[in-house]
């Protein structure tokens, strides 16, 4: 960061400070989300803000081969007690945050101490990418959901990795989608709601979903950066607004070993200018030829990004036939069994037409997932691909399409051999994702369904 740009933010932050500090505001919570998909955090008091802004907060940059159980590996770029970085937290995103009344959050980008920017940053990759599509003629929308099981707080301690299956205690017992539920949790839900609403978020819908507590909350589209950013935010509002109730959230991919587990489902969108280029189109469900080869790149690219989307072995419990998780590599309109789901949305709606994909889960870091979707897009563009035929039906019935790996390690050995994720991540960051998930699946080498479950239960 130059002179200028220092001045600059002192300058913004110092105004910032003074506006947080009538609020009663006393730190700001500076949070990175690292390769295992664990959101990290520095705080500083609020009157240290306007340091923070200019001259950033040391970290280590060990961290970027954390894994999920805070054990480390190593990486041939990264790894061991040596450097380390500055995170500069972006005051534009600056969220006094609602369910915890004396604090706010700023996601940061992390530089090396000259300034430089740190090769392994995650968000920084996500701006790389989304401005490769906008020097290509289209910005992206993308959204993530939010899925959520909630249990009443007083288990097992979280890090103890002892808490069975029979110790979960839901609050509520209704049925999937019920307005049983809603009934039972209304006053938590309505403080949820308000809190988003505090916090300048749009919320597009919330709802019970299909396990025991679960819960969906979906919000506005955003730039790729944006929506990555709000999927920080949204979950750690959901933490706040939980532990006010006495409730105990958990996002991981699967809660409960054999039930249908906690999605992160990625919605995207094309467009130049105010033209959705989803839709108005020749192509299939009346994509522009735009639209197709992106969406065909993502379609092709699905088993490698999985090594991203669904990074845990956790993720492989959730990822299962039949349970709208996604775990084919085909593609269908409004198919909820397929990976990649095209939404026609109503003729009317300007907005309404978008791709789904299904098989990622909230054990991924939302920039990565955010980036690498886009490389792949960008890559079906360079391509000229076209989509297959789409699927109806629920694909595991069909027996012919194509199962994506069912095994972090295969997805790995499909994400080590892709050159368009190493091109757009970097060898240093691509290495140390690949080093975290070859690290991950050693570490739960040969556990039960039910000891993964258990081990990660409380982890995201």
């Amino acid at each position: 960061m130059d002179t200028e740009h220092r001045a600059q933010a002192r300058t913004r932050a110092r105004e910032e400070a003074g506006r947080l500090a009538a609020q009663g505001i006393v730190g700001a919570a500076l949070t990175w989300v690292d390769n295992a998909g664990l959101t990290r955090v520095k705080a500083v008091p609020t009157a240290r803000l306007e340091h923070a802004a200019e001259w950033g907060v040391g970290m280590s940059p060990v961290f970027d081969v954390y894994l999920v159980d805070d054990s480390m590996t190593t990486s041939r770029h990264v790894g061991g007690p040596d450097g380390d970085l500055r995170l500069f937290p972006d005051l534009d995103r600056l969220t006094p945050l609602a369910a915890q009344p004396r604090w706010a959050w700023a996601p940061v980008d992390r530089y090396d101490v000259s300034g430089r920017e740190h090769p392994v940053c995650q968000r920084r990759f996500a701006h790389r990418m989304a401005e490769r599509a906008r020097q290509r003629g289209f910005d992206v929308l993308m959204g993530f959901e939010t899925e959520w099981v909630v249990t009443t707080a007083g288990g097992s301690a979280p890090e103890s990795g002892s808490e069975s299956e029979s110790a979960l205690r839901y609050p509520t017992a209704g049925p999937a989608y019920g307005m049983t539920r809603l009934v039972d949790l209304s006053d938590y839900l309505a403080d949820l709601l308000d809190a988003l609403q505090a916090q300048g978020l749009e919320v597009r819908q919330l709802h019970p979903e299909y396990a025991a507590g679960q819960f969906e909350v979906s919000v506005a589209p955003a730039d790729p950066v944006g929506a990555a950013d709000l999927a920080v935010l949204v979950r750690q509002t959901i933490r706040g607004v939980s532990a006010q109730h006495g409730l105990e959230p958990s996002f991981a991919p699967a809660v409960t070993p054999g039930a249908v587990g906690n999605g992160g489902h990625l919605h995207l969108s094309l467009w130049q200018g105010d033209r959705d280029l989803c839709r108005g189109g020749d192509g299939p469900c009346g994509m522009t030829a735009t639209s197709e080869a992106f969406l065909a790149g993502v379609l092709r690219a699905l088993p490698a990004l999985l090594a991203v989307g669904a990074p845990s072995p956790a993720s492989y419990l959730r990822l299962e036939p039949s349970r709208w998780a996604g775990a084919y590599q085909c593609w269908g309109p409004e198919n909820r069994e397929a990976a990649l789901r095209f939404v026609t949305g109503a003729p009317g709606d300007p907005g309404g037409a978008n791709a789904e994909v299904k098989c990622f889960d909230q054990a991924a870091n939302p920039y990565l997932v955010t980036g690498a979707v886009i490389a792949a897009g960008l890559a079906g563009l360079d391509a000229g691909l076209s989509l297959p035929p789409p699927v109806a039906g629920d694909p595991a019935r069909q027996g012919h399409e194509r199962r994506l790996p069912t095994s972090l390690s295969a997805a790995l050995e499909h994400f080590d051999a892709s050159d368009t994720l190493r091109e757009a991540l970097g060898d240093p960051l691509f290495e140390s994702v690949a080093a975290v998930r070859r690290a991950e699946s050693e570490l739960f080498q040969g556990a039960s369904a039910q000891d993964i479950a258990a081990a990660t239960r409380r982890r995201y």
